[in-house]
């Protein structure tokens, strides 16, 4: 049997120069007689020891994670659509703006998160050079699965036209504006000819680890989920907000973990983190609050469920300045507050609890789950 050889599968001749100063894919010829690998050989990328060996674990934090992740599995056909189904039947069951809401949201939501798993899979996966961050990546590329698993299911559980829904991200354009925005970062890092280990293409995995992790999963998702869960709270599409309450609990997990790598990166790399380079994250992080709040004002032209987009304004102001603290920015809201503390009680994972009914169901590891962060 033939040895694999990484440029076997990438099409664009990649250079010994390039190689010494690029972290290792996983694929390169066995090296018989080697020696074992030490933890302080490990980086998050340009990492130049084997990718196949999982241990010594050098970033317990991302091993911790893949576990917590493990430890949170559901599946969204274990949840009742059936009070979904008859409320969204009924003539009088839910109003046009709340059926707004829920049409909109599953349109943005249902090629959201494969969005995200191509970013993972195809771009993201080949440039990270540590397996136990590996090890959560194919985790999260599982749960973005899931999650577009999930908003099929409420679809086909509502009789809502198929095609109309998932082709939203090309026909309504407070969808389409927040898809466009995040697909140039990917397509960037897929382009063949880019490896990192040189200053300006480590910047650019960075500026691609903060595009989607701070701002897609970390700002994008909020006002949809804060929409479908207050739905949920005055037990309207109960089932579908449960849905909800699960991927927003795997999403928080995902951008805990995408931070977490960003300021590894910035530790083992910090020419990376330079006043011009933050300045221009800065301005990422601001204009996605500006295109959610536009997003905000499109599925909620008219005040409801006790909610109304200026609201929202303040809520992504808040939540934005969270996000700068989090990769070590200044706050860009001075004084934004957060209009809606209950999100908060979505993150409690000791125990899963159905608030709609009265039974709560308790996960085999479900203890071991805790966030740094409650948003």
């Amino acid at each position: 049997m033939s040895t694999l050889n990484w440029n076997e599968f990438n099409q664009t001749e990649v250079t010994p120069e390039v190689l010494v100063h690029s972290g290792m894919t996983g694929l390169e010829n066995l090296e018989m007689g080697a020696a074992r690998i030490q933890v302080d050989e490990k980086k998050i990328i340009n990492c130049r020891a084997d990718l196949n060996q999982l241990v010594p674990f050098k970033y317990t934090w991302a091993w911790d994670k893949y576990l917590a992740g493990c430890a949170n599995h559901w599946m969204p056909n274990e949840i009742n659509m059936t009070p979904d189904v008859a409320i969204w039947k009924s003539l009088d069951g839910l109003t046009e703006d709340e059926r707004l809401i829920i049409k909109r949201n599953l349109g943005f939501f249902s090629t959201a998160d494969s969005l995200v798993a191509n970013n993972l899979v195809l771009a993201v996966y080949r440039h990270i050079t540590n397996p136990e961050c590996r090890q959560y990546l194919l985790r999260q590329a599982f749960e973005e699965a899931l999650h577009t698993h999930a908003y099929q299911y409420v679809i086909e559980s509502l009789g809502l036209d198929e095609a109309e829904v998932f082709n939203m991200y090309r026909e309504v354009p407070a969808v389409a504006k927040k898809a466009a925005w995040a697909l140039p970062y990917t397509q960037s890092l897929c382009d063949p000819n880019f490896h990192t280990g040189t200053p300006e293409n480590d910047q650019r995995l960075l500026r691609d680890l903060i595009a989607f992790y701070v701002v897609f999963e970390g700002i994008f998702f909020y006002v949809g989920f804060t929409q479908i869960l207050s739905m949920g709270r005055r037990n309207k599409m109960v089932g579908t907000s449960e849905q909800f309450q699960y991927i927003l609990r795997d999403e928080s997990m995902h951008m805990n973990f995408g931070i977490d790598v960003i300021n590894q990166i910035k530790i083992e790399n910090p020419h990376t983190w330079t006043d011009s380079f933050k300045q221009e994250i800065i301005e990422m992080i601001r204009t996605g609050v500006d295109l959610e709040y536009e997003y905000a004002v499109d599925t909620m032209p008219r005040g409801i469920l006790g909610m109304n987009a200026t609201m929202f304004k303040e809520y992504l102001q808040y939540i934005a300045n969270r996000r700068c603290a989090q990769i070590g920015l200044a706050e860009q809201y001075p004084g934004a507050e957060n209009p809606f503390p209950w999100m908060s009680e979505m993150m409690d994972l000791k125990k899963e609890k159905n608030f709609f009914e009265t039974r709560v169901i308790e996960y085999q590891a479900g203890g071991t789950l805790k966030w740094d962060d409650e948003e």
